[in-house]
């Protein structure tokens, strides 16, 4: 009998050494082993003895025997209706079990206020599985064998269509091109950009993921002030570069508008330069104050490369985003995509095509319009009560998007801050893990995945961890605005 048999039915290789011991001994060592190996599981569930015996050329007894001694030793279990499995935690059985230890200690109430993540559980799961079923099964939607580059052309289509509609893009199908998201969109523009570019200026504070694939391609990051009115103009021009990239709508994390005038500077600056501006239109979709605000890309086409995903609206495991580029830069950008051979999967993306044009995302995005500003006053408003923060129609940068700054006291060590604050079950980010220089100190919050009925106890906690350690509160006031 060969020592080594493949059970084909679960592909797991069973070794039976040929040691002279009964067969079911031998099988019980070789699934002992397995276990103890980590190759079968707990949870997994093991061949029936008919099946297992025939692959075994062995009789249904052996198995039998192996199973049911497993079981005495508690690393198998076997339910009715279920079959036999690996048992959870799987472990010798001792006659005499040990002693109930006293109560556990309730887990510690934790949230979790890292920006940068829409609330996962708001996804609109029975109408994307809708819209997933009719492309697959509707002939009319038949995913193409060998898709195109940029993407299906029925998506091209749909994000076009959205894209005028929405955010004021003069664009038709063929001017889109699908990505993997922002920063798949933002390795494609840096590997094209590099071998003539001198350097790009970056939003200091700011994102720091785009930066970071800047710079992985080579090109020289500059970065530039960021105040109320945006990126300042005057400071990329000092820069000596060639490039820029930047969130008009909503910058990340201050939160700032880009300001008419700086729009038209900008615009300016790229014509004359011949340079080329990164849009990352982050957050552009959750805006719960003031008019609705157009994407940059929408009064000028020509220098501007515009950057959208579904990372923040749906779900950041999607990875479905998209890339609109200058009439001059497509062709070296769709190929730059290509190259990277990684877009994302045909069925998603028709999938959110249908999405889109049933109607299914639109009412997705107003349902969590209204529950994002509920989340968002909540939270500002028991920051005021404790102090830290002002009114919601008086704190600038935060009539979008899904976080907010919050300013500490001038001498706050911010680290200290966060250490603290996560020992009282709180998770959040200083500002300085966004900036490049320095800047005073604070937090940066975000809400989205916070329940309003936490808003409280969450800022009864920043409270407390801005105390000093003798439990004084400390004498500074906080600024009365959030940056």
């Amino acid at each position: 009998m060969p020592s080594d048999r493949t059970n084909q039915a679960t592909a797991l290789l069973i070794e039976l050494p040929g040691d002279g011991r009964p067969m079911h001994a031998r099988l019980t060592g070789a699934i002992r082993a397995a276990i103890a190996q980590g190759r079968l599981g707990p949870g997994h569930l093991l061949p029936s003895s008919r099946a297992l015996a025939t692959e075994l050329g062995c009789s249904r007894w052996v198995v039998n025997e192996a199973y049911v001694q497993l079981t005495a030793e508690g690393r198998l279990e076997t339910r009715q209706g279920s079959g036999t499995r690996v048992a959870a935690y799987p472990a010798v059985r001792t006659a005499s079990p040990p002693a109930a230890s006293a109560d556990p200690e309730p887990p510690a109430s934790h949230v979790d206020l890292r920006p940068g993540a829409p609330d996962v559980n708001g996804f609109p799961a029975a109408a994307w599985l809708r819209s997933l079923h009719h492309v697959l099964t509707d002939p009319a939607w038949s995913p193409p064998v060998f898709p195109p580059a940029a993407g299906a052309p029925r998506l091209q289509q749909t994000v076009a269509a959205y894209l005028r509609r929405a955010r004021g893009l003069p664009v038709d199908g063929d001017d889109v091109i699908i990505t993997c998201g922002t920063s798949h969109g933002m390795a494609a523009v840096a590997q094209v950009l590099a071998p003539a570019a001198p350097g790009v200026a970056v939003e200091d504070p700011g994102w720091f993921r785009l930066r970071e694939v800047a710079a992985a391609a080579g090109l020289r990051t500059e970065p530039v002030t960021v105040d109320e009115h945006g990126i300042d103009v005057r400071a990329i021009s000092r820069a000596g570069v060639t490039a820029v990239i930047c969130a008009p709508a909503h910058q990340f994390p201050t939160g700032a508008l880009l300001s008419p005038e700086r729009r038209r500077a900008l615009l300016a600056w790229a014509s004359r330069n011949a340079a080329t501006i990164v849009e990352d239109d982050y957050d552009a979709e959750f805006r719960y104050d003031g008019r609705p605000v157009g994407a940059l890309a929408g009064l000028s086409r020509d220098h501007v490369v515009y950057l959208g995903s579904v990372s923040k609206t749906l779900h950041p495991g999607l990875r479905l985003g998209w890339l609109v580029p200058p009439p001059a830069l497509r062709g070296a950008l769709l190929a730059a995509v290509e190259t990277s051979g990684a877009g994302p999967g045909i069925p998603e993306q028709l999938a959110f095509a249908h999405f889109v044009e049933s109607g299914a995302y639109d009412r997705h995005l107003r349902q969590m319009r209204k529950t994002y500003r509920q989340r968002r006053d909540t939270l500002l408003h028991a920051l005021h009560e404790h102090h830290l923060a002002v009114r919601p129609d008086a704190a600038p940068g935060i009539a979008a998007g899904l976080h907010l700054t919050l300013p500490l006291p001038s001498r706050s060590d911010e680290h200290a801050v966060v250490s603290r604050l996560a020992g009282l079950g709180v998770t959040a980010i200083p500002l300085s893990r966004y900036t490049i220089r320095p800047r005073p100190p604070a937090l940066v919050l975000g809400f989205g995945r916070l329940p309003p009925s936490r808003a409280g106890w969450v800022a009864g906690r920043i409270a407390m961890a801005l105390q000093s350690r003798n439990g004084t509160q400390q004498a500074e006031r906080i600024d009365d605005r959030l940056v």
